[in-house]
C-alpha cells in the first residue's frame, strides 16, 4: 500500500509538471520591468561605427531587443522576420535592434555586416556589446543563447529566453506573433 501511495504521488507531480528535471530558462528583464540605458557598438544601422544607446534613442516606441551569443542561421532568420515586421509597422514607429554578445568586437562587426547584406536587413541595426555577460542591469543568463525582449512605453511586455537548440521555425513564428503585444 505504501508503494502504491508513493507511486501515485510521484505520478501526480509528473502529470502536473510540478516536478520537472529542467527549470524554465529565465534571462533578461522580467515582464513588467523597465529596461535601462546601455551602450552598444552600432555595426550596420544608421549610426554604424558609433557607440550609442538604442534604448535611449527609441524612447517610448514599441521595441524588440534581441540578444544573441551566436549568429547562426536560425538567429539570422529570426532577425530577418523581425526586420520585416518593423518595416510593416513603420506607422506605429516600431523599432528593433540586435545585440551580439561577444568578446571579439572586431570579428563580430565584420560578421554582422555580412549578415545584414545577405539577409537584406534594412530596419534593424545589428550591434555588438563587448562582453558575453551583456549589460548588467538586463540580467542576461549565461545559459541563454538567445534572449528576446519587447517593450513599449518603457515597460517590458514580452520576454523569451532559450538555448539555440530551442529556436525553431515554430518558436520564431511565436516570437514574431508576440510583437502584437507591443503594437496598438
Amino acid at each position: 500500500m505504501k508503494r502504491l501511495l508513493t507511486l501515485t504521488v510521484a505520478l501526480m507531480f509528473v502529470a502536473t509538471g510540478s516536478f520537472s528535471s529542467a527549470a524554465e530558462l529565465k534571462s533578461g528583464i522580467e515582464v513588467g520591468g523597465r529596461p535601462g540605458a546601455y551602450t552598444v557598438n552600432d555595426c550596420t544601422g544608421p549610426n554604424a561605427g558609433k557607440s550609442l544607446c538604442y534604448r535611449c534613442s527609441y524612447g517610448g516606441r514599441p521595441v524588440v531587443n534581441i540578444f544573441a551569443r551566436e549568429m547562426n542561421s536560425d538567429v539570422q532568420d529570426l532577425i530577418a522576420q523581425i526586420d520585416a515586421k518593423v518595416g510593416e509597422n513603420r506607422d506605429q514607429k516600431m523599432a528593433a535592434f540586435v545585440v551580439h554578445l561577444t568578446d571579439d568586437a572586431d570579428t563580430s562587426n565584420a560578421a554582422l555586416k555580412k549578415i545584414a547584406d545577405s539577409k537584406q536587413i534594412k530596419n534593424t541595426p545589428l550591434t555588438n556589446f563587448e562582453g558575453e555577460a551583456g549589460p548588467s542591469s538586463y540580467n542576461i543568463s549565461k545559459d541563454a543563447d538567445i534572449t528576446v525582449l519587447m517593450w513599449v512605453k518603457g515597460e517590458v511586455k514580452v520576454n523569451h529566453a532559450m538555448k539555440k537548440s530551442d529556436l525553431s521555425k515554430d518558436t520564431i513564428n511565436k516570437i514574431v506573433k508576440d510583437t502584437s503585444k507591443i503594437l496598438n
